[in-house]
């Protein structure tokens, strides 16, 4: 039975109610959530718990994505839920929080290189204390080029630009200019295409959950640059915040 994805409707959602539809091993399958698996969007997995009707507590330690399913993986005892049970998923909002600010700065950044230099994310991770970015770039002072980028992109965020969120069918997504190499990778039988817009940055296919507005990110910086090969270029960044609490 496919998952309904929760979080695609309303990123913010923190908590839901849901009916186990199977259990395996360690794993709880549910008819909906608002866990984000890995390794969809290349986010880290939400964490959380579930707690069953008699108030049962189940530690979620990580959410895979399996075909049109998904996995909630439960640690300790499985004995105290039953198949057709209602629980009550609860997740771990402040780590999500900074996971859904990191990917919203990411689309920002790819971005900017994008329209500058014509830089391809090859690659990429996002998990809640730092974000990882690989971009094909052919520029000598490549360095120089991902800084200015960043510079611009905290300028971009302070704008307070409101996120938008909608469907479109296949087709019409298609026709977007910047769109088609994501769309690409989808399944044919995939027929309305989630589009995440920051209106004059950035439009993309994308699934995963973001901020309602730039201005919620307070900001990035550079945490490390690595060179990966010839073109291949490497960016480590943080949240302002997390950067400081770290120094």
């Amino acid at each position: 039975m496919p998952t309904r994805l929760l979080f695609q409707e309303d990123s913010y959602m923190k908590e839901f109610d849901a009916t186990v539809t199977r259990i395996e091993n360690n794993k709880v399958y549910l008819d909906v959530t608002a866990f984000h698996p890995r390794p969809s969007g290349g986010l880290d997995a939400d964490t959380g718990r579930l707690v069953t009707s008699s108030g049962y507590e189940l530690r979620v330690v990580d959410t895979v994505a399996e075909g049109d399913e998904v996995a909630h993986i439960i640690e300790g005892d499985l004995s105290q839920v039953s198949v057709g049970e209602k629980v009550h998923g609860v997740l771990d909002w402040e780590r999500r929080y900074r996971m859904m600010q990191l990917h919203t700065a990411s689309h920002v950044l790819a971005a900017i290189l994008y329209e500058k230099y014509g830089a391809r994310v090859t690659g990429g991770h996002i998990s809640p204390d730092m974000a990882r970015d690989d971009f094909e770039i052919n520029v000598d002072d490549w360095k120089k080029a991902i800084l200015d980028a960043i510079e611009e992109t905290n300028k971009i965020l302070k704008r307070c630009i409101e996120v938008k969120i909608y469907w479109l069918p296949r087709e019409e997504a298609l026709k977007i200019p910047g769109i088609v190499k994501l769309a690409d990778r989808i399944p044919p039988s995939v027929e309305q295409l989630r589009i995440v817009e920051i209106p004059g940055v950035d439009i993309q296919a994308d699934g995963g959950p973001h901020v309602r507005n730039t201005c919620e990110v307070p900001g990035i910086v550079a945490v490390k640059l690595q060179s990966r090969g010839k073109r291949r270029k490497r960016v480590y960044y943080a949240l302002v915040e997390e950067q400081k609490r770290e120094e």
